[in-house]
C-alpha cells in the first residue's frame, strides 16, 4: 500500500524535496535516471486507487507533514507514480493507454506485428492503423495540457493524423515491394519515422495553430508562442523515431540471419513472438533514453519568439530580467 492514514510534521532538515524530479533535469544522466523511474511498465499496471493514494501522499509531503512508516524510498516511489500518471499541467490522472509506462509492452506489441507481418496489403494496412491509433493516444495525452482542444478538434485532429500516416505507410509498401526482402523489412520503420512526423504535429496542430503558454523561471504565465510550439513539436517527434530505432532497424537484420537457419525454418511460429520480445528489450531502454533526449521543461531565448510575445514580456515591470521562457514540451 502507498498511503498510510496519519500524518506528522517532520523536521525541515530531514526533508526532501518532492516538487522537483529526484535527479538533475539539466543533464542527460539525470533525466535518463528519471525516466527509467516513470517509464517503469510495472506502473502501468497500477490501479486508479492506487495513483489517488500516491497523490495523497506526495501533496501531504509537500504541504509540510511526514507520511508515517514511509522511508524515503518508498515517498520516491510516490512521487514516481504520480509523475508516469497525472499530467504537469492539469493535475488530471492520464488516460493509461497513453502513459509512458505504457509504452513499452504496447510499442512491444505493435512494432513486434509490424515487422512479423509485413508482406500483405491488408495485414500493412490494419497494423499501422492500430499503430498509428495508438500514437495519436499517446500524442494526445503527452500534449502541453495549457492548449484547450474541444472534442472535435481532437477528432478532427486523430482523424487527419491517421490518415496522412496510413498513407505515408502504405506508399512506403508500394514503394519497396520489388526490392530484396531485407530491405522490404526495414519499409515498417521507415513507415514509422514518417508516419510520426506527421501524427505527432497533427494531433498537437492546436498547440502550434495557436501557441503553448509559456512561463518565466518561477513559473508566472508570459504568453502563448507558436515558436516554442514548433520546438516542442519537432523534439518530441525525433525522441519518438529514437524509441523505435535500434530495434526496427537492427532486428531485421537479426532476423533475415536467423530464418536462413534449419532450426528456424522448423518453427516459423515463433516468428511473431520472438520478434516482439526482441522489441521489448530494446524498448526497455529506449522509452526513457528517448525522453531523456530534451528536458521535458524545455526552454526558449526571449530573442527569439513573436515580435508581439516578446514586446509583452519588455512591457512587464521585470521585462528586462527575463531572458527565457520555459514551457511544457510534453512527451
Amino acid at each position: 500500500s502507498l498511503c498510510r492514514e496519519s500524518f506528522s510534521t517532520m523536521a525541515d532538515e530531514t526533508r526532501i524535496d518532492l516538487n522537483s524530479p529526484r535527479w538533475d533535469q539539466s543533464t542527460l544522466s539525470g533525466r535518463l535516471k528519471h525516466f527509467f523511474a516513470i517509464t517503469d511498465s510495472r506502473l502501468s499496471l497500477k490501479s486508479d486507487a492506487d495513483v489517488d493514494k500516491a497523490v495523497e501522499i506526495v501533496e501531504a509531503y509537500k504541504r509540510g507533514e511526514a507520511v508515517e512508516g514511509y522511508s524515503t524510498e518508498q515517498l520516491w516511489a510516490a512521487k514516481h507514480l504520480v509523475d508516469s500518471a497525472v499530467h504537469p499541467d492539469t493535475g488530471e490522472k492520464m488516460f493509461w493507454l497513453g502513459r509512458m509506462s505504457f509504452q513499452v509492452p504496447g510499442g512491444m506489441l505493435l512494432t513486434g506485428a509490424m515487422l512479423a507481418w509485413y508482406r500483405t496489403f491488408a495485414a500493412v494496412f490494419f497494423w499501422q492503423w492500430v499503430n498509428q491509433s495508438f500514437n495519436a493516444v499517446v500524442n494526445y495525452t503527452n500534449r502541453n495540457a495549457k492548449s484547450t482542444v474541444t472534442d472535435r478538434q481532437a477528432a478532427v485532429a486523430y482523424t487527419s493524423a491517421t490518415s496522412a500516416a496510413m498513407v505515408v505507410a502504405l506508399s512506403f509498401r508500394t514503394v519497396t515491394k520489388r526490392a530484396p526482402p531485407l530491405f522490404q523489412r526495414y519499409a515498417p520503420f521507415a513507415a514509422v519515422a514518417a508516419a510520426n512526423c506527421i501524427n505527432i504535429p497533427l494531433m498537437r496542430q492546436r498547440e502550434v495553430v495557436d501557441g503553448i503558454l509559456v512561463t518565466n523561471e518561477e513559473g508566472e504565465e508570459l504568453g502563448y508562442s507558436k515558436h516554442a510550439a514548433k520546438k516542442a513539436v519537432s523534439q518530441v517527434s525525433l525522441s519518438r523515431i529514437t524509441m523505435a530505432a535500434p530495434g526496427m532497424l537492427l532486428l531485421p537484420i537479426f532476423m533475415e540471419y536467423l530464418e536462413k537457419k534449419p532450426l528456424y525454418r522448423r518453427v516459423p511460429f515463433m516468428n511473431a513472438p520472438i520478434q516482439t520480445l526482441l522489441v521489448g528489450v530494446s524498448l526497455m531502454f529506449m522509452v526513457p533514453f528517448g525522453c531523456s533526449l530534451f528536458p521535458q521543461r524545455s526552454t526558449m531565448d526571449v530573442r527569439k519568439l513573436e515580435p508581439e510575445l516578446r514586446k509583452a514580456i519588455a512591457d512587464r515591470p521585470d521585462g528586462t530580467a527575463v531572458k527565457k521562457v520555459y514551457f511544457n514540451k510534453g512527451l
